[in-house]
């Protein structure tokens, strides 16, 4: 009971301090994402296992028992945007914890943005009680939009995740609580739910809310997707597909609807994912994102 009132009072500080005056609309909340997500209409949070809780939820490290090394790289035409992502992340001790570094940038002559670069380093540590963990991640960012709008600071993101039974998960994340402020890196809220309802299948929908927009203008950006997993070797490798879907209510770049997929290669040594999102309505953006893991030495999961 005392672990479970703990989760409650660290969700309730995520929303109380997630208030303030609107800057901008930010990238930072979706282009940090790998293919694991993305393939899934970005719908991890619940799940969130190594890498993913740099990007996602801090709180997802104790899910897993390992020692993983993670490189990514995506990019996106419409504006000629390179998104690079490294993370090192060890789950196996008392405190689970990451480090990690992500660079977005865009060619200012690709399309008619306006240039942008973003360098982004922390670290996220986090703590199992129960059924329960907490997570944090302190992060540095550098950013600058068209020359002119830059910003560069310290910042705070805050989740929890809930292992309501053996097959069943959710999550609730804070982003950019506070610190400094960025344009690209608002204030903003996100929940998840994940289920397995049966071993190769994984079910999970995510909903993200920015809070630095203008007073009055609509947010919230959903989606959900299916993983199913073909295993192979008596467990010790497999092969993911996913599929998705996801909606933005935002007008513009990055709202309207997507289309996501992607699959990839596992096994107790390495693993390797690639996943697209495209948009069907409100524009026709295109990401194309894959990553590579290495493992330390690990057990096979029973």
């Amino acid at each position: 009971m005392r672990q479970t009132i703990l989760g409650l009072a660290a969700a309730t500080t995520v929303f109380a301090t997630a208030a303030r005056p609107a800057l901008a609309d930010a990238d930072s909340l979706i282009d940090h994402l790998g293919p694991t997500e993305t393939g899934v209409g970005e719908a991890r949070r619940a799940s969130a296992l190594g890498a993913l809780s740099t990007r996602l939820n801090p709180a997802g490290l104790p899910l897993s028992s390992e020692l993983v090394f993670d490189g990514g790289f995506g990019y996106r035409p419409r504006d000629g945007a390179s998104l690079v992502a490294l993370a090192a992340c060890d789950s196996t001790n008392l405190m689970p914890g990451c480090f990690y570094y992500t660079y977005v940038g865009t060619d200012e002559t690709a399309g008619m943005d306006v240039p942008m670069r973003a360098h982004t380093g922390g670290i996220t540590l986090s703590k199992a009680m129960g059924r329960l963990s907490i997570g944090a991640g302190l992060k540095y960012f550098d950013a600058e939009v068209d020359g002119m709008d830059a910003g560069s600071g310290i910042n705070w993101d805050l989740g929890t995740t809930l292992k309501v039974t053996e097959t069943v998960n959710l999550a609730l994340v804070g982003y950019n609580l506070y610190g400094a402020d960025s344009e690209q890196f608002p204030r903003a809220v996100a929940a998840g739910a994940m289920a397995h309802p049966a071993a190769p299948i994984t079910l999970s929908f995510d909903a993200v809310w920015n809070l630095d927009r203008e007073d009055g203008a609509s947010t919230g950006r959903y989606g959900g997707g299916l993983e199913y997993f073909f295993t192979a070797k008596q467990g010790q490798q497999g092969y993911p597909v996913r599929l998705g879907a996801l909606h933005d209510v935002v007008d513009g770049p990055g709202g309207g609807t997507h289309v996501t997929g992607g699959l990839g290669f596992a096994s107790m040594k390495f693993g390797f994912d690639i996943a697209a999102r495209r948009q069907v309505s409100g524009g026709k953006e295109l990401l194309v994102t894959a990553a590579i893991r290495v493992y330390g030495p690990r057990q096979p999961q029973p």
